[in-house]
Order: C-alpha cells, then structure tokens, then sequence
C-alpha cells in the first residue's frame, strides 16, 4: 500500500507517519527528512537546499524527485510507502504516478490532514523553539504554508478525482488522528 500524508507544515504528517511504520512496517519517504540529511552531510546539493529552505522556499522537482525515486526499491520491499511532504505540485503528482506504474504500483490512498491555521503557527513555533529548526522560525513558517496553500491546493481536485482523497481532523490528540487515520485505511482495497 502506497498512501500519501498531505497537509501543511505542523498539521502532524511526519508524527503520523511515524506511527504508521511502526504499526505497519512501511516506509516513510519524508521530503523533509530527506532535505534535512542533505544538509547534514554538507555536500553541494545540501548547501543548495539549506539556502532555498532559509528562505521558506520550495526545492525544485528535479531534486525531490531524484531523492524519492532513490528510495523507492526500499519501500518496495517493505509493502508500501508513506509520502510526507510530497508531492507538493501537480507535476510532481503527475512524476510520481508515472513512477510509480513503471513499478507496476500507485498511489492507494492519499489522507489530508486538516488543521486550523493558529494552531499550525503555534505548533511550529514550539518545534522551532525545542528543535531550533531554522525552516520552523515563525516567519519562514509563514512563507511556507503562504507556498503550501498556492501550490498544493491544486493537488485536492487531482487526487479527488481519482478518488484516493480522504480528509481526516488533525485538531484531536495524536491518538485520535491516529485512529482517524486506522478507519481510512480500512477501507482502502474494500
């Protein structure tokens, strides 16, 4: 099973997803994660993406998809992916799908996580002030849900017309979405 996590920054994509590979034993292909490990190993493409991050940018297709498609043999063998944090345009859904069917797979379920604005800003503000994560700062926060909400929001009609769009409240505890999330999986396959 192939499910995507979409929401905003601070919605709790990557806290679910973490849940699901321990319940399930899937792989989490975290953007996010991955852009963050590039970072870290201080290589060219690393010191790219911390310059396009610092400023609340979104990294190119190229390189999110190169790091995804890098991944996927992994999730394979694992019985599934969960995508956190992509994709994030139509054209990487489009890249994504096209992948995918060359892998003989798709896309099964893709969960939108709502959560209010107010709490999002608090949310991540409380991960920058204990993780100190510079993309997390109150003000590149702002830049990215302003990037999130004009170039994702494309993304809801192109999966609810496949239909694979479920939306699940991200405003309960982390128990509650988890079991939110649990029901939707249920009926994927049914």
């Amino acid at each position: 099973m192939n499910l995507i996590l979409f929401g905003p920054p601070g919605c709790g994509k990557g806290t679910q997803a973490k849940r699901l590979v321990e319940e399930r034993g899937m792989v989490q292909l975290s953007t996010g994660d991955m852009l963050r490990a590039a970072i870290a190993s201080g290589s060219e493409l690393g010191e790219r993406v911390k310059g396009v991050l610092a400023r609340g940018d979104l990294v190119s297709d190229e390189i999110v998809i190169a790091l995804i498609e890098e991944r996927l043999p992994e999730a394979e063998a694992a019985g599934g992916a969960i995508f956190d944090g992509f994709p994030r345009t139509v054209a990487q859904a489009e890249a994504l799908d096209s992948m995918l069917a060359g892998r003989g797979t798709k896309i099964d379920l893709v969960l939108r996580l709502l959560v209010d604005e107010p709490v999002l800003l608090e949310r991540v503000t409380g991960r920058f002030e204990q993780q100190g994560r510079p993309d997390d700062n109150p003000e590149t926060f702002k830049t990215r849900l302003g990037a999130y909400n004009a170039q994702t929001a494309p993304l809801l009609p192109y999966y609810e017309g496949q239909g694979k769009l479920t939306a699940v409240d991200g405003m309960g505890s982390m128990e509650a979405v988890s079991a939110a999330i649990r029901s939707a999986l249920e009926t994927v396959g049914s």
